[in-house]
């Protein structure tokens, strides 16, 4: 565990660095001799960054899917409460913990840290998908939807990013209407689309992704038995 330092680093000045100087900077910056200790901290690219100034990084950062970008900025960050117990923070190391396939890490983060509830639909999807890829190493084969089923009551969401009120997991006819409609014209929709019909059904991206994945397997399936009415996203 990380040590907490009692001081942080003085706030970022009027005219500091911007968000995309940032980010080029992180590129260039010598991550592997930080590590090693042979670069002071008064080195840093950013030396004096504010705890929001860090959580917008943070999201930019997991919104491009820039994993390892994520995990080499979080590295330079001073070991303060102020940084590293910042919501967005957590959340970033919950997300390289996925990535990296530390569940334990993952795991741990979210149940030692409470989360705001506009954090709680990753986060959730996080926790779920962590468990149920422990589930189908140790059977050796997907999920059926029982089988997730089951995962969901062994591993109930944790109240740090639950507000306690029933969760569904299946999709309300209201968004499964918009998906439906935008498969009819597109079937094959680029990221930002799936980021449009994620804010437009309130569903995330992944679960839109998984839609639009399973609708074609049925089709193609029903296409292939002589059916050409397409088969039914239920």
């Amino acid at each position: 565990m990380m040590a907490v330092s009692a001081t942080c680093p003085p706030p970022l000045q009027p005219g500091g660095p911007q968000l995309q100087h940032t980010l080029q900077a992180l590129d260039q910056f010598p991550l592997h001799l930080f590590q090693k200790g042979l670069v002071p901290p008064d080195k840093l690219p950013y030396p004096s960054f504010k705890p929001d100034q860090v959580a917008c990084v943070c999201e930019v950062l997991q919104q491009q899917g820039h994993i390892d970008r994520l995990a080499a900025f979080l590295w330079t960050l001073p070991a303060c409460e102020e940084f590293q117990k910042h919501e967005c923070v957590l959340k970033a190391k919950a997300i390289i913990a996925f990535h990296q396939g530390n569940f334990r890490e993952l795991y741990s983060v979210i149940e030692n840290n409470t989360f705001s509830a506009q954090h709680h639909p990753k986060l959730q999807e996080l926790w779920l998908q962590a468990h149920y890829i422990e589930a189908e190493r140790i059977r050796r084969k997907p999920l059926g939807a029982v089988g997730k089923y089951r995962i969901r009551r062994k591993f109930p969401l944790p109240r740090t990013i639950w507000d306690g009120e029933e969760t569904s997991y299946c999709f309300k006819e209201k968004s499964r209407a918009v998906l439906r409609q935008w498969y009819n014209q597109n079937p094959y929709p680029s990221p930002s689309d799936k980021r449009e019909l994620a804010e437009l059904t309130g569903l995330t991206t992944t679960q839109v992704s998984n839609w639009f994945k399973n609708r074609r397997q049925r089709d193609r399936a029903a296409e292939s038995k002589g059916d050409g009415n397409g088969a039914s996203d239920e």
